[in-house]
């Protein structure tokens, strides 16, 4: 695998395009890959990328819950 194969791996599981779908978000002016497995990490619980993501100890995660579409 490249080194540009692997900067474009899930943050969480290490996955890239060859295994799975990748999704690319942008965080303080830098480019990071999230599967979809991964994805509600990001937006319900971003606290799990600390150490996975400089600054994610910063995010707050979505104030939506499913119990909230009933």
């Amino acid at each position: 695998m490249t080194q540009d194969a692997k900067a474009r791996a899930c943050v969480m599981c290490g996955r890239g395009a060859q295994e799975t779908p990748v999704l690319r978000f942008e965080f303080r002016d830098a480019a990071f890959w999230i599967c979809p497995q991964h994805l509600p990490v990001l937006i319900h619980d971003p606290s799990q990328l600390v150490g996975r993501l400089a600054g994610a100890e910063h995010l707050a995660p979505s104030d939506f819950h499913d119990d909230d579409a009933r």
